[in-house]
């Protein structure tokens, strides 16, 4: 028989689309509702994310495809559109597994004049109103989680301490268990012994990551200074990615050349920064809080799959 004989069947079941349908359709009353304005952006462009965990697909003609619509959103932003929301199919380069497709969709949006707390609280209000239940969303900070499951001060530990817990837990030490960056390890112990225990009884916000992790968000200059950032996690899963966005155009350039170095540094691809990004930001990118809500991963947990292309039409596999 033929293998392909079938593969022109969606993955998804019919009743699993139309629940879909129905998140989409919420999704879009309920930022009506607040007057958020719907936009679209290019999907390809000539730049890309140069972010240390992120890997960027390049088309033919030389342009790539978008990771996230953030920084197309950001010009907007800078242009005065005000408040806006955008639903986008983006594209990561990476293997196909339980939680990850190269293609998925993701919910973008951006609010003018709010902190990343203040977001918080809408994302808490759009997820409930797509079915995560009524119980209220825990909030913890990254120090607090980190303490009481690692049981180290993520902002004094070293890198030899978290790989020593690691081992004494038990835990299979990833194939890079030489490398000497601190952030490395700290993704291990969140991904390994933090992660798996958040969000079981209802979804938890992260919030207050480590300076070396603030990617785009601002630092707020405590001791230690923290970035004012957040992610939502419900059974385990990130679901969503919030920032308090960082303004100066000097220093995200600063930590463009910074990543750019490191992605020199360990052979992987450098793709151009965006340089309208800068160039907007130099403008005056209003002060505001962003965050990507990634809709598959919601929906599969609202829906109590087992697989992330359980939710998807077509999947890689028959795209």
């Amino acid at each position: 028989m033929n293998p392909q004989a079938s593969l022109w069947r969606p993955r998804a079941s019919i009743a699993t689309l139309r629940a879909r349908a129905r998140m989409l359709a919420t999704t879009r009353a309920f930022f009506a509702r607040l007057g958020v304005l719907e936009v679209d952006t290019p999907i390809a462009s000539q730049a890309a994310t140069v972010d240390r965990n992120i890997d960027s697909l390049r088309v033919d003609d030389g342009s790539w495809l978008q990771t996230s619509p953030e920084f197309a959103m950001k010009r907007l932003l800078a242009a005065g559109i005000g408040p806006c929301y955008q639903i986008a199919h983006v594209f990561r380069r990476e293997n196909c597994g339980r939680l990850h497709q190269p293609e998925f969709t993701l919910l973008e949006w951006y609010r003018p004049g709010w902190t990343h707390l203040q977001l918080m609280e809408e994302v808490e209000a759009l997820v409930r109103a797509l079915g995560a239940g009524a119980r209220r969303f825990e909030r913890r900070s990254y120090r607090q989680v980190f303490g009481e499951f690692v049981g180290a001060d993520p902002f004094t530990a070293t890198p030899a301490d978290l790989r020593r817990i690691l081992r004494q837990r038990d835990q299979e030490l990833p194939r890079t268990s030489t490398v000497a960056e601190l952030d490395f390890w700290l993704d291990a112990c969140m991904g390994l012994l933090v992660l798996p225990r958040l969000g079981v009884e209802a979804p938890c916000f992260i919030f207050d990551y480590p300076a070396s992790q603030a990617a785009l968000a601002r630092v707020r200059n405590d001791d230690p200074p923290v970035a004012e950032r957040f992610e939502l996690v419900w059974r385990g899963l990130e679901l969503a990615n919030g920032f308090n966005e960082l303004l100066d155009a000097e220093e995200q350039a600063r930590r463009f050349a910074a990543d750019l170095d490191w992605r020199a540094r360990h052979g992987r691809d450098r793709p151009p920064a965006d340089e309208r990004l800068l160039a907007a930001l130099a403008a005056g990118l209003p002060a505001c809080a962003g965050v990507a809500l990634g809709l598959d991963r919601l929906l599969m947990l609202l829906l109590s799959l087992p697989e992330i292309a359980d939710v998807m039409a077509f999947d890689r596999e028959r795209a």
